[in-house]
């Protein structure tokens, strides 16, 4: 907004004309308008993005409702030219698709519980308490980030075989009961916005340790702790390595490894089109799980905090 001054007639006092209100709708982050062009610019570029990024998922869809027959159309068709829904449902009958899907959602939703809970205490422990070396240990923590997987990978079946739960899902679940390095970085990152006056007014008025966790600081680290759930439920549906290493009973076996599994039975080929559409159904979940919890993700990923 700008303030015009003017002149009145018989004196020499400049007065300020009235103020316009004008919408901040397509102001720059620094206060000031973007040009048209550059508006339609940036518009064009995202559309590009939003194609590109579209085109494996539309491609999987389109292969998933055609007939083997066009599938070996050259050059490919970009619609099909007959919906075969059908083919849904004579993927699901190829394999054990369900018993796969039970398998690999009661592993995530466990691994997804468990993650939250501990990397939420680990991270209060680190943001919200004063304790002598808690900044060492925290880059302890943070470094545990540079071991690559395969340097792990040995000793920790090793130590699950010792165990006897090589062939349990007890390896795939267990460790999110230890907070990871990166979801405890995240959470503490948010929770260092939240104000310390506000905590140490709730441990005057006698509030525990837990409460002042729970009531004032887990429901406004809400956006993040959604953010630690998507990527541990992502992660933990679209794990490979784990159930491919620690599960050898095809009953205990995950989605993950069903599909490999699909793609070979009784020593046959399965067509293309009915892979495509097993592999969409694998999706589903969790472009439903974005979607649902897209506010909450944008916001935990931006660390937005307190004004």
């Amino acid at each position: 907004m700008t303030m015009t001054p003017t002149m009145t007639p018989g004196s020499n006092t400049p007065k300020a004309a009235p103020l316009k209100s004008r919408s901040n709708y397509g102001r720059n982050p620094d206060g000031s308008r973007q040009g048209p062009i550059s508006a339609w610019i940036s518009r064009l570029v995202i559309l590009v993005v939003l194609v590109l990024f579209s085109l494996p998922l539309y491609w999987m869809l389109i292969s998933a409702l055609k007939t083997p027959e066009e599938l070996a159309m050259f050059p490919p068709t970009l619609f099909p030219h007959e919906f075969r829904w059908e083919n849904f449902s004579d993927a699901v009958t190829v394999m054990p698709f369900w018993l796969f899907f039970r398998n690999s959602l009661i592993i995530t939703v466990s691994v997804v519980v468990f993650s939250v809970i501990s990397n939420f205490i680990v991270a209060y422990g680190f943001a919200c308490i004063d304790w002598p070396g808690r900044n060492k240990v925290f880059f302890i923590v943070l470094a545990t980030l540079f071991l690559p997987f395969p340097v792990t990978l040995i000793p920790m079946f090793d130590f699950w075989a010792s165990l006897g739960f090589v062939n349990t899902w007890v390896p795939l679940i267990l460790p999110a009961l230890f907070a990871g390095g990166f979801f405890t970085f995240l959470l503490r990152q948010f929770m260092l916005q939240v104000p310390r006056d506000m905590m140490d007014a709730a441990r005057v008025d006698g509030a525990s340790e837990w409460g002042i966790a729970w009531r004032i600081v887990f429901p406004t680290a809400r956006p993040a702790v959604t953010v630690i759930a998507i990527f541990a439920a992502v992660g933990t549906w679209n794990d490979f390595m784990g159930p491919l290493i620690y599960l050898q009973d095809q009953n205990k076996q995950t989605l993950s490894i069903g599909m490999q599994v699909f793609r070979s039975v009784n020593n046959q080929d399965v067509p293309f089109n009915l892979l495509m559409a097993a592999s969409f159904l694998v999706l589903i979940p969790l472009v439903i799980l974005f979607f649902a919890f897209q506010r909450y993700f944008i916001s935990g990923i931006t660390l937005g905090g307190f004004k």
